[in-house]
């Protein structure tokens, strides 16, 4: 049996090599990084994806997962409040990857870290080859798990269509202020301003990540750093200054991303090869608003690791996930648009200052299915 090599040691990725090993079936991860590191990512986990991670055997509340139970709207000054319609947690990538990575390796999966994958192409036959930073081919494989996330790797680059969005994302961990931590404990705040919204959310450790998405032309017009752009930031939001009074940063300089393809939704074609098995990021972009990212990723890798093991082809795992994440992704992609002009904005927050039940909806519509969810973990209440 030949080993089944998995690109990417993420949640998707890493979910994917767990599942294969503890089903028996050899398989092969490479991470480019060698050792733990924050990824640019909001951290929340919706209860679909506490879930999956439960049958994975991961422990949120032992790795000091942080409970969320509430959702706060912020624009103007003004803010709204409710409750989520599901359980979550706020935990770091980087605790949550190397908790899988290490449950992976424990189920028999081999780990290939500090190796990066530069390159893939099909071979004859069904095969892939893999070519590693020495420019030289790593490895062939008939089955190619490719978990890389919002980057692509050369040669098997996501068919995107149009032109990506124009906004620029941050990512950064802080200490608050001791009364802003306690503000935000059990929250997680979308703040909505003029140039694009944040997400604040506590993670564990008593640190805050606070994540969000800019217009390219407002950042350069501010100066074109995160230096120059913070103190903008703050002005443009009262809400986001006063968390922020007195937090420390936790590392320097904020994580970034562009080119976002946001709405993405990988659709199979004949041009697709034959043992190309996308995951995450790579079969689908929801807007990060949601924070239903980690969840897509974790039932991509859980419905791929079935479908593969039952001899399944990788086009029909593709095309099941695609009417998996339909829904959700038009959904959130909808919300998206409305949410970024002025106009939009002002209506989400009257929607929700009429009837904060709008948001729990909202929250609930943006999720995987639930009948989705429950075809892979049958054992979920």
């Amino acid at each position: 049996m030949s080993p089944a090599v998995v690109v990417g040691g993420g949640p998707a990725g890493a979910a994917t090599a767990l599942l294969l090993a503890r089903a028996g079936h050899p398989v092969v991860l490479f991470e480019r990084h060698a050792r733990a590191t924050d990824k640019i990512c909001g951290e929340f986990l919706s209860g679909e994806a506490c879930r999956h991670l439960a049958a994975l055997g991961v422990d949120l509340g032992a790795l000091g997962g942080e409970r969320i139970h509430a959702l706060r709207l912020v624009r103007d000054g003004r803010k709204v409040e409710t409750d989520l319609p599901f359980p979550a947690f706020g935990l770091s990538r980087r605790v949550l990857d190397e908790a899988l990575l290490a449950r992976a390796a424990a189920a028999g999966a081999t780990l290939r870290r500090g190796e990066a994958i530069l390159r893939a192409a099909p071979q004859a036959g069904t095969a892939i080859a893999l070519t590693g930073t020495d420019g030289k081919t790593t490895c062939r494989t008939g089955a190619l798990f490719l978990a890389t996330g919002k980057h692509d790797l050369r040669g098997m680059r996501r068919p995107l269509p149009g032109h990506p969005d124009d906004l620029v994302g941050f990512k950064l961990h802080y200490r608050l202020a001791p009364a802003q931590r306690q503000a935000l404990r059990r929250h997680v705040e979308v703040i909505l301003f003029r140039e694009g919204y944040a997400g604040l959310q506590p993670v564990e450790a008593d640190r805050a990540n606070l994540c969000l998405l800019v217009r390219r032309g407002w950042l350069t017009r501010a100066g074109g750093t995160w230096d120059a752009l913070l103190p903008a930031l703050r002005h443009a939001s009262r809400h986001l200054d006063a968390r922020l009074d007195g937090a420390v940063p936790l590392f320097e300089p904020p994580l970034t991303i562009c080119r976002v393809p946001y709405g993405y939704l990988h659709a199979p074609s004949a041009a697709d090869p034959a043992a190309l098995w996308r995951l995450g990021d790579q079969a689908a972009v929801i807007p990060s608003f949601t924070g239903d990212g980690m969840a897509i990723a974790l039932h991509s890798a859980a419905l791929a690791a079935r479908m593969f093991l039952a001899g399944q082809a990788a086009a029909a795992y593709h095309r099941q996930l695609r009417a998996d994440l339909a829904m959700p992704v038009g959904r959130a992609m909808a919300l998206y648009c409305l949410g970024r002009g002025r106009t939009g904005q002002s209506a989400i927050m009257l929607a929700a200052s009429l009837f904060p039940s709008v948001l729990r909806r909202a929250a609930a519509l943006t999720r995987v299915p639930e009948e989705a969810t429950v075809r892979l973990l049958p054992q979920s209440s």
